[in-house]
Order: structure tokens, then sequence, then C-alpha cells
């Protein structure tokens, strides 16, 4: 019997990031509450938090201190692709890191299979800068994938 691990693209920061930014997208003007977000999206007060954070100190939300404080959209829906998030949580895109050797693979530069995964890599990458927190909310994908959305700071993001 073949037993099968699932290989997870999105990681549960990057999913808490993505629900948080559709739902704060259908409220754009309105400063949202950790308090609220946590209640509405089920998700655990401490790590929504640390989430929410990092979008701040990316320039994706606003945030506000005291009473009434909480976070809101600094940028435009539209304007947050999930690439941008992805490498924000999870570091650059890459489907041929090697899981068995610490150091990169001597065998990379000729490796039949690692040149198909790079080609499903391009293509995958292309349908993911086509999503942004505007187009999950409507639930539409726009037509041409944006290479470097305006105001988008992917090509400035540190690797993690």
């Amino acid at each position: 019997m073949v037993s099968f691990r699932a290989m997870n693209l999105i990681t549960r920061d990057t999913d808490y990031a993505v629900r948080a930014l559709c739902y704060m997208a259908r409220k754009p003007e309105q400063v949202v509450s950790v308090t609220d977000l946590c209640a509405q999206l089920d998700m655990p007060r401490p790590y929504l938090r640390r989430v929410l954070q990092t979008l701040a100190r990316e320039h994706i939300l606003d945030s506000f201190r005291g009473q009434g404080g909480g976070f809101r959209l600094l940028k435009a829906p539209s304007g947050i692709m999930l690439t941008d998030l992805i490498e924000t949580f999870q570091g650059r895109i890459d489907f041929t890191r090697c899981t068995f050797r610490a150091s990169a693979c001597r065998h990379q530069g000729w490796c039949p299979l690692r040149k198909k995964i790079k080609r499903i890599e391009k293509h995958a990458v292309m349908e993911l800068r086509a999503a942004t927190i505007a187009s999950l909310v409507s639930g539409q994908l726009s037509r041409e994938p944006r290479r470097n959305a305006p105001g988008s700071n992917s090509s400035k993001r540190k690797m993690k």
C-alpha cells in the first residue's frame, strides 16, 4: 500500500493572512479589531496578532493602538498579490528545494526532473500572481498575471 503525504504550498501564516485580508477587504475603510477578526474567522488571538503585525511591517495594513484600535487595509485589495503574501511568510517560491540535503544538489544542472518541475513552477507562479485579495473576495481571477503590482515591494523582500 502506498502512503501519500500532502505537500503544503500554503502555510498556516499565509492562510491566516489571506483569510484576514479577505475579511478586511469587504470593509476597506473600517478599522477591524483583532478580537473581531478572531471571533469572525475562528483564529487564535496571539497567532493572528503576530500575522497582522507582520502585514503592518510590510505596509499592507495600518495599525491603530488603544480603544477602538485594530488594523485597516493600507494597500488596495487589488494590489495585494498572493505571491507577495507567500513570500512574506514562507520565503521565495521554490518547488525544487531539495529536502534531503542541506547544500545544493550536485546534479541540479542536468537533472531532468528538476527541469520539468521548474517549468511547472513557472506556470504555478503565473497563476498565483494573478490571484489578488480583490480577486479572491470577488471569486474572479484577473486574466493578466501581474508581474510587479504598483506599490509592491516583492523585489525588496528578504530571504527567510
